[in-house]
């Protein structure tokens, strides 16, 4: 069964919002046989990103970078995941009121060192998410799982 692995970093109440929106796309009733694994990003093993067919990765935007944890979830297994991850799909949100450019260079940077392709367009969100924000998250999370479904 194909597993679509979510790594987030979720500490305020928007990223929440927006993390369970994507949750709920990946995991709607008519997307069938995806295993849906969710990690935060302070507790994402090596073992968790092999093991994954396609991500799903949700960031706030701290001074014009992701955020910390997700870097050092990166860092942690960038190496082992080089050669075994190549062509894996992949979606991101970012939480952010400045800097989320820095953001979304930083993942385009890391996943294209580690050859993923972009499967969804990037959600971006400043502030509280407004129904059509959150809408777009689960569009996010429903477009990366029907994928893996499909292949």
């Amino acid at each position: 069964m194909p597993r679509l692995l979510i790594v987030h970093h979720t500490p305020s109440p928007h990223c929440q919002e927006m993390l369970e929106a994507v949750v709920s796309g990946a995991t709607d009733p008519d997307i069938e046989g995806v295993d849906v694994v969710r990690r935060p990003a302070l507790s994402v093993s090596t073992t968790d990103w092999l093991e994954a067919d396609g991500y799903l990765l949700g960031t706030p935007a701290n001074l014009g970078y992701i955020s910390g944890a997700l870097k050092h979830a990166f860092d942690h297994s960038y190496y082992p995941m080089l050669d075994a991850t190549g062509g894996r799909p992949f979606g991101l949100y970012i939480h952010g009121n400045e800097g989320t450019e820095g953001a979304q260079r930083a993942v385009d940077g890391i996943t294209a060192g580690l050859g993923w392709a972009r499967v969804a367009e990037t959600v971006v969100v400043a502030g509280k998410p407004t129904k059509e924000e959150l809408e777009a998250c689960w569009n996010l999370g429903a477009t990366v799982a029907a994928g893996l479904m499909a292949g």
